[in-house]
């Protein structure tokens, strides 16, 4: 407990510190050059080491294989961007699976991005945010190992923890995983819930579908552990069982609770217009470079 005070501590002053340092860059460093030279220095470090229980270390695919995953994930995600424009072509079902595999597609992409700008600009490796989650056996498996890990990792000691912990002086170690869990849980259905009304700008009154969601997911992995607990190791699906029910579960509650809130507020359309927009300024700024080369006497 003393030491999860310590480390809030520690964030707490870290978030004070940083919002001081970009308020000051903002009012004394001038825009331009010298300021994007301060950020640059300030945000420049080395990668930080793999911890020696991360599940992905020994999971990393070759790099032949990886760059191929992500050029096929990367067409997909340019086919897909086109569904919002087509929807009413194509049947509503065939549409929500579709908003699916984009909003998965869509995520790993621009996570990728981010990771290869990171690596290049500041040196800086970041893990995987998807480790293949199509494949995932249990809901243990697809929240805990393998899906939106960047979140996990960040929900796992500010809010799973500490409950825990707190919870454990109430009623004890066994049933603390159930707050934990469950307050988890909470904590993204809220997020996602804001991240709605703020990001997507939704101006409806939120049914709090999404937190339906969570908390549904987060008593059926309560479920899952208690069930596992209870047979151990004596009685257990094989892959071929367990892998398309973990899958089909997480496609039925997300069609019944997650995608309704999304197509509500036209989340997906609007990403197009914007994923739109920014192909006509990537396309428009490559032809001036690209007229801007042809000038050069050494490209021509």
């Amino acid at each position: 407990m003393a030491n999860e005070i310590t480390n809030f501590i520690k964030v707490s002053f870290s978030v004070f510190a940083s919002t001081c340092y970009c308020y000051a860059v903002g009012r004394i460093v001038p825009k331009g050059t010298a300021r994007v030279f301060v950020c640059y220095q300030s945000i420049q470090q080395k990668p930080s080491p793999r911890s020696r229980d991360s599940h992905l270390q020994d999971k990393e695919p070759k790099d032949g294989r990886k760059h191929m995953k992500y050029t096929i994930k990367v067409l997909l995600f340019a086919i897909l961007a086109n569904v919002p424009g087509y929807r009413e072509y194509i049947h509503p079902q065939i549409v929500s699976f579709l908003y699916f595999l984009l909003l998965y597609v869509e995520l790993e992409t621009l996570f990728g991005v981010a990771a290869v700008a990171a690596q290049v600009l500041i040196g800086l490796e970041l893990e995987p945010p998807f480790n293949e989650p199509y494949l995932s056996t249990s809901l243990q498996d697809f929240w805990g190992r393998r899906w939106n890990l960047i979140v996990s990792s960040i929900l796992r000691p500010a809010v799973y923890k500490p409950t825990r912990n707190l919870a454990s002086l109430v009623v004890g170690r066994k049933w603390a995983l159930i707050p934990a869990f469950m307050g988890t849980f909470l904590v993204s259905g809220l997020m996602h819930e804001l991240i709605l009304f703020y990001y997507v700008e939704c101006d409806q009154r939120s049914p709090w579908e999404l937190t339906c969601f969570f908390l549904l997911h987060g008593v059926c992995l309560l479920t899952e552990i208690a069930l596992k607990k209870q047979f151990g190791g004596r009685w257990q699906l094989p892959r071929l069982v367990s892998g398309p029910l973990t899958m089909g579960f997480v496609l039925f509650t997300g069609f019944h609770l997650f995608l309704p809130s999304l197509d509500r507020c036209k989340a997906f359309e609007k990403a197009y217009v914007e994923l739109a927009a920014l192909m006509a300024f990537l396309g428009k700024e490559s032809q001036r470079l690209a007229d801007y080369l042809v000038r050069i006497p050494h490209y021509n």
